[in-house]
């Protein structure tokens, strides 16, 4: 990158909020793919107008630009694929109002996606969406992937709860989509466009959310199954009993021997798979929803147990949040691929994926967020291992084959980025995917925000 233009964002955003230092340079290099590019800059702006003065920056001089925010994602979707510059929200991260009135909340993109939780909580209001990532990632990541999580099954995504989006176009021009209200059909909906473009239509500078009053009480259970398809048919039957949890988490034994190594809890005996599920609602209520769920999971073969109180309940929360990072130390090398199949359809899933195990001699691992069907399927590889890493690449192709088949998805909360955007033809048709790219040249005809993702170049 050339000097002047180095010159001339130290004179924009000050000498302090611009790095071009190699060691600086590599920490943005990456993510949770372990893929490295290196940007040729890293710019920390604090306002919208600092934003909108690097956009104008970058489109005079046509740099690409791609932005950040805790770089915890999981398809590389903040990578620096093709150079250019960085733009971090990391100094953009006030909660700038909670309105108790219209249960609204108004932040930056770089504010973490627990902090808002906690801020909401004290004053009796809720955020829902709660991703494993939520004591580091930021909303910004959140709003750009559409992030899920384990009460999705319940209360939906990120995408539910934006009521509108502040932000900026690559040229430098500042747009702000939604308003402070329920209903708004003024237009095509740009706020759920926005939501999901991991990057690539424009950055995000505030976003406005919907919040909910908080659950007056909860409850958790366990419940034990001797195989994955028992697991996933006790799912299917929960919700044919029109009982709606807040989540239903499946976890396999694999899984279950990962997080008792790593963190040391014991979560399923001798299980095979087991369910982690949550209830919600009124202190009277609570109680009856464990125990219907709980006859349900029984019925389709499983043992269960009642957490006995919030701090055993908290504890069973910890090790699941702790399944990502505990497999990980398994195998040099985890692709995490997070499918989604219709919940009917998850006994067959699993056991097909179980299959491909003994195909291919390769660990797969098993958990997610059953009760909305989605799964995220970890094959434990070596990519250093050419044998191995060839192995794993044609595993990915039938999970992602036995997916579609069923009626599925290729990713529920991922997103696309650069790890999927090989395989889209096997979901969206050719017409789709002209559709896709002009709607990316509509907002970025010089293709300078978030080169190189969602296979849109």
């Amino acid at each position: 990158m050339k000097g002047k233009l180095i010159k001339r964002l130290e004179k924009l955003l000050g000498e302090e909020n611009i790095t071009t230092r190699p060691e600086d340079l590599l920490c943005y290099s990456f993510d949770a793919t372990r893929e490295e590019f290196i940007p040729d800059v890293v710019v920390f702006p604090s306002t919208p107008e600092e934003v909108v003065k690097i956009m104008e920056l970058a489109w005079e001089e046509e740099v690409p630009v791609i932005p950040r925010g805790a770089g915890s994602g999981f398809t590389g979707g903040s990578l620096p694929v093709k150079g250019g510059m960085v733009v971090s929200t990391e100094k953009m991260n006030r909660i700038l109002e909670i309105d108790e009135r219209n249960l609204t909340a108004l932040v930056e993109p770089g504010v973490v996606t627990g902090e808002l939780q906690q801020t909401v909580e004290a004053l009796g209001l809720f955020y829902p969406p709660d991703p494993a990532s939520l004591t580091f990632s930021t909303l910004g990541g959140n709003v750009a992937e559409n992030a899920g999580g384990p009460r999705a099954v319940k209360y939906g995504v990120t995408r539910d709860y934006v009521l509108g989006i502040e932000a900026v176009l690559p040229g430098g021009e500042k747009i702000t989509t939604g308003r402070k209200v329920v209903k708004d059909v003024v237009g095509y909906d740009l706020t759920r466009l926005l939501v999901g473009s991991e990057g690539t239509l424009a950055f995000f500078t505030r976003i406005l959310w919907r919040l909910l009053p908080y659950p007056p009480a909860t409850g958790t259970l366990l419940a034990l199954f001797s195989s994955r398809e028992q697991a996933g048919e006790a799912v299917a039957a929960i919700i044919h009993s029109r009982v709606l949890p807040t989540a239903i988490e499946f976890v396999d034994r694999g899984a279950l021997d990962a997080v008792k190594k790593y963190a040391g809890v014991e979560m399923g005996n001798q299980a095979q798979a087991l369910l982690l599920i949550e209830v919600d609602g009124e202190e009277e209520l609570v109680p009856r929803l464990l125990e219907k769920v709980a006859e349900v999971c029984q019925q389709t073969g499983g043992t269960t147990r009642v957490a006995k109180d919030q701090a055993e309940a908290q504890e069973l929360w910890l090790a699941r949040r702790a399944i990502s990072p505990a497999i990980a130390q398994i195998a040099p090398t985890k692709i995490n691929e997070d499918i989604v199949v219709p919940r009917s359809e998850l006994p067959r899933a699993l056991a097909r994926i179980e299959a491909l195990e003994e195909k291919y001699g390769l660990p797969i691992i098993c958990f997610g967020h059953a009760g909305d069907g989605n799964i995220h399927v970890n094959i434990m590889t070596d990519k250093k291992d050419p044998e191995k890493w060839a192995k794993a690449q044609k595993a990915v192709r039938e999970v992602f084959a036995i997916t579609l088949e069923l009626g599925g998805t290729l990713s529920g909360e991922h997103g696309v980025g650069i790890t999927k955007a090989p395989y889209l033809s096997m979901e969206l048709s050719p017409r789709v995917m002209e559709l896709l790219k002009g709607i990316k040249r509509a907002f970025d005809p010089k293709n300078l925000l978030n080169p190189g993702k969602m296979g849109l170049d």
